[in-house]
């Protein structure tokens, strides 16, 4: 009997000196992985740390809200703010283009029924002259003319009047600008003028998300890429349809040289708005990116859309 009560009395000895022995082996493997861990030198964290990074992260942009999309597969590069609802001020010139080429042939003539000045140092469309249909897309695409948008609307609104019947008799181009945003699904875009130009000192003229307008751009250079085709260039030199007057389109977009591959653009800027920009690009063997910037300064979208230019570009390559 005694001894079977001292084994008894041993048994809590032995537990205690295996929990001692089971504690002292975890302090020894947290010390070795401790050492090993402040053995990594400053050079071998900071690769670590870089290898985690994206092209655009850390990127700074003044624009209020932007969107980078890999139009070939679908991908959101970058975002900021995209779904917020702002002005687009000239931005909406694309969405005029697409609907009046429906039922206008670039090649019939218009007779400019009012002077049509071009932004900055382009020329302009003089009243009573006459002038091919694909000279003035160009021209209020490239000078960013608002009365040349507004010739244009007019000149389609029969036309279109006729292919929609439900439309506003006086206002089908401004119609089908607003009905071609329902099909292609654009949330907050919607038009209350033909050229962007704000209406008041608190009503702008369109509205859209940066994700609207990458929406639009995309389609428009998808469509029918030739109707924007002179946006990519510095300048255009326009002639009348009797050869007796040229003028000057200068481009509006001051990055244009800046951007490898450009395929289409168009600035939009008003006292709502503030500077914006929208671009589609080339990275090369037909790989298109539509970006587009909202809010930003007046120079200030080109230098941000040069910054979101060349993070796509490593984005697309690593």
């Amino acid at each position: 009997m005694t001894q079977t009560v001292q084994l008894r009395e041993r048994r809590p000895v032995f537990l205690a000196a295996a929990a001692l022995v089971v504690i002292a082996i975890a302090i020894v493997t947290i010390a070795v992985a401790m050492l090993e861990k402040t053995r990594s030198t400053p050079q071998t964290q900071a690769a670590a740390a870089t290898a985690t990074l994206g092209p655009f992260d850390g990127i700074g942009i003044e624009a209020d809200a932007a969107i980078v999309i890999d139009m070939q597969s679908g991908k959101t590069l970058y975002e900021k703010n995209a779904d917020v609802q702002l002005p687009i001020a000239s931005l909406t010139k694309v969405a005029l283009i697409l609907a009046v080429a429906e039922v206008l042939s670039l090649d019939s003539i218009i007779t400019i029924p009012y002077y049509a000045g071009g932004a900055g140092e382009s020329g302009h469309l003089l009243k009573g002259s006459e002038w091919r249909v694909r000279d003035i897309i160009d021209f209020t695409l490239v000078a960013s003319s608002n009365n040349g948008a507004e010739i244009l609307a007019d000149a389609a609104n029969a036309s279109l009047s006729e292919h929609y019947p439900e439309a506003p008799e006086d206002a089908a181009t401004l119609f089908r600008m607003n009905d071609m945003a329902l099909s292609l699904g654009l949330q907050s875009a919607f038009f209350l003028n033909v050229n962007g130009l704000d209406l008041s000192e608190t009503l702008a003229g369109a509205y859209g998300s940066a994700r609207d307008v990458a929406t639009l751009y995309a389609y428009a250079a998808g469509s029918d890429p030739s109707l924007f085709a002179e946006t990519a260039r510095n300048g255009v030199l326009l002639t009348d349809a009797n050869g007796t007057d040229t003028q000057n389109a200068v481009n509006t977009n001051d990055a244009q040289g800046a951007i490898p591959g450009l395929i289409m653009g168009k600035t939009g800027t008003t006292d709502l708005a503030g500077g914006n920009l929208a671009i589609v690009f080339d990275m090369g063997l037909a790989h298109p990116v539509v970006a587009v910037v909202l809010g930003s300064s007046d120079k200030g979208r080109f230098t941000d859309m040069q910054t979101l230019v060349a993070s796509a570009r490593k984005s697309i390559t690593e």
